[in-house]
């Protein structure tokens, strides 16, 4: 049993199973101290945590997911997981808003070099906890700090009115993709194109509103920023220069970059006549977040489809290559 004494820790000793990426593509399930937590945070017991595959594929193969971000090894516990769910069991002296018993998700990752969800109890910054309805299931409401990661970009195309009543295209139907076809759907968009390379992903992208779905192919569909077949406003969720400048040859107002861009794109004096906008990504924050969590309360978003796996923490090797070899969208595991 946990007995919490305030800010100087736990008057009894007590341990927890955390996941620790010990090396590349190597990951032990092993006993450690449950952490104390600071006066402004909360001590969470961790029910459902789900991948995000690009930084479990990157702190896996050890290569770091931004430019300025190193790795060593072992590598922080309980990182990289921060879509998470559960219950707060413990909070600091300077704790409001939060209190022992609340289920929360997180909706904001706290950083890399700190404890991280892939554990039975995480500490967490309170401010990015928020409090969760009891009927959601679990996984439909883990992945909610990616939702608002979406929203954000949502937030920036509403803001120049390209979203309602256009014709909207999303390219990249990974986890952030197929939640990008629900909020295009949800914000009013006319008609909604879904485009990616695999079969089985633009079916669930039908399924979860699309109303049609391509391959990228240029030959199926001939650059042109006019015309009936061109797009109004477009969201990239992959990052990559062909998927970007392949939106851009086929939309006439805007693309907003979603995906982590790591190469130079290029802006044509094609893009620049006629008022197009090429749009970065903007700043987490609580509003996208809570904007995210009423779609997801009114059924206007669903991310329970996005769980294609469960498995326990001791195949966390194994879920990462279902992520690989693109078998699964999101791994989920409980604890």
């Amino acid at each position: 049993m946990l007995f919490w004494t305030g800010r100087k820790g736990y008057d009894v000793a007590s341990t927890m199973k955390v996941l620790q990426i010990t090396a590349p593509g190597q990951a032990e399930w092993k006993d450690a101290p449950i952490p104390e937590i600071g006066a402004n945070q909360a001590l969470v017991k961790i029910h459902f945590v789900t991948t995000c595959p690009h930084w479990d594929l990157h702190i896996m193969d050890g290569v770091p997911m931004f430019a300025d971000h190193k790795l060593t090894y072992p590598y922080w516990p309980g990182q990289p997981g921060h879509e998470a769910i559960g219950e707060v069991v413990a909070c600091g002296d300077r704790v409001e808003m939060i209190r022992p018993g609340m289920r929360v998700a997180v909706w904001r990752d706290g950083g890399p070099y700190r404890p991280g969800c892939y554990a039975q109890y995480a500490p967490w910054d309170a401010e990015n906890l928020i409090e969760i309805p009891g009927d959601i299931p679990d996984a439909g409401i883990a992945s909610l700090e990616l939702a608002m990661c979406v929203q954000v970009s949502f937030d920036q195309l509403n803001q120049i009115d390209a979203v309602r009543d256009r014709r909207f295209g999303i390219s990249g139907l990974g986890p952030a993709g197929l939640i990008a076809v629900q909020m295009a759907r949800a914000y009013g968009a006319r008609e909604v194109i879904a485009i990616d390379p695999l079969p089985q992903r633009r079916e669930l992208a039908l399924r979860l509103g699309a109303d049609s779905v391509l391959e990228p192919g240029a030959a199926d569909w001939p650059a042109g920023r006019q015309g009936v077949h061109a797009l109004d406003a477009a969201l990239d969720s992959t990052g990559l220069k062909v998927s970007i400048e392949y939106l851009m040859a086929r939309t006439q107002t805007a693309v907003a970059i979603f995906g982590v861009l790591r190469e130079m794109v290029q802006f044509t004096p094609e893009q620049w006549y006629g008022g197009f906008s090429l749009i970065g990504y903007g700043a987490h924050n609580r509003l996208a977040a809570e904007r995210a969590l009423q779609l997801i309360i009114r059924g206007a978003l669903d991310l329970t489809p996005l769980v294609t796996h469960r498995l326990p923490f001791s195949r966390y090797a194994k879920g990462v290559e279902l992520l690989r070899q693109k078998q699964a969208i999101k791994v989920g595991f409980a604890v």
